[in-house]
């Protein structure tokens, strides 16, 4: 722990509230920036928070100033992949022109460290559908690529700075936190995990299948899901790595094995009971049909120890918050 604050972008956010929780748990100074676009204030369990966006230099600078920041945990972005081939250059403007002035106030005002929020979508389309941190980038649409060129100005920057970086490219990130404080909240969520559980309680209508004919097992697609109470985690681990001196990396964060989509849609009747309105769609335009990690170096490099490896769980963290939310929507809807 530090003495030093925590700026937390996109910290109202799903993954970004967790990790504020998780940082408040271990006692650490946190400051939290968002517009609150997707994100919602209730959800900031701990410490302070500012409405505004990471792109606004004056009060990016202030903030960093005011609060003595030592530390950027940046999730600020815009998530949705379809979104993004039809609307480009939100994805441009947001993820990538915001990112460098971020980074341009970061380097003004002395941060030491920065955590990135990247993904998966760096990689494209795989022959093997595993992806190491060395495997050749080529990202299909604007989210992806957007997310790529922040880490490659991150790797300049660092070289060029005292800026250290740990850019943590996420997998399929699902669940919400098990004592369901707070959880995945996301309005017009595409997320399949989320989309099942908020079909499960009658919040839609039917569920789509997108491409039966992939050439998996079962001829749906393929992913890697992680817990997001893993995933926050690893952010602080990647905190400890870099207040320990640790160079500037990339690593993959998954848990190394996927499921398929009927895998994951049986696992949701399986948990809550009852079955869901499943409709079968053609194949959506550049989704692969297995996106799965090889994640062995974050285990080496940040003693990152996943705890939440079961789908099951994640689906019952899932469907508990999508209940609750149901039920209390009160902040979150």
């Amino acid at each position: 722990m530090s003495n030093k604050t925590i700026l937390v972008t996109g910290g109202a956010g799903y993954i970004g509230s967790h990790t504020v929780r998780q940082l408040g748990e271990a006692g650490e100074k946190i400051v939290v920036l968002d517009n609150l676009s997707t994100g919602f204030e209730a959800a900031i369990l701990y410490g302070d928070f500012v409405k505004g966006d990471t792109g606004d230099s004056e009060l990016v600078g202030k903030i960093l100033a005011d609060y003595d920041v030592d530390t950027v945990i940046h999730f600020a972005a815009h998530t949705i992949v379809p979104e993004s081939v039809s609307n480009p250059l939100k994805y441009y403007g947001n993820n990538t022109c915001n990112s460098r002035s971020l980074l341009e106030q970061c380097n003004a005002h002395g941060v030491k460290n920065f955590i990135f929020s990247s993904t998966a979508a760096v990689y494209g389309i795989l022959e093997s559908g595993y992806a190491k941190e060395d495997t050749p980038k080529n990202p299909i649409n604007a989210y992806g690529t957007s997310k790529l060129m922040t880490e490659m100005m991150l790797k300049d920057v660092s070289f060029a700075s005292d800026l250290n970086y740990v850019a943590l490219r996420y997998f399929n990130v699902a669940g919400s936190d098990p004592e369901c404080r707070i959880g995945q909240s996301t309005p017009k969520s595409t997320l399949l995990i989320k989309v099942a559980a908020e079909a499960a309680v009658g919040k839609r209508d039917e569920l789509y299948i997108f491409g039966t004919d992939y050439p998996t097992e079962d001829g749906t697609g393929i992913r890697d899901y992680i817990h997001v109470e893993d995933l926050a985690d690893a952010h602080l681990r990647a905190l400890d790595y870099l207040r320990n001196g640790g160079e500037s990396t990339s690593l993959n964060v998954g848990y190394g094995h996927g499921y398929s989509v009927r895998e994951v849609l049986d696992a949701v009747e399986r948990v809550d009971g009852k079955p869901l309105n499943i409709v079968e769609k053609e194949r959506r335009a550049g989704d692969p049909p297995t996106l799965v990690s090889i994640a062995d170096e974050i285990k080496t490099k940040l003693k990152w120890e996943p705890k939440y490896d079961d789908l099951d769980v994640i689906v019952k963290t899932s469907l508990d918050w999508e209940y609750k939310l149901k039920e209390k929507p009160e902040g979150f809807a």
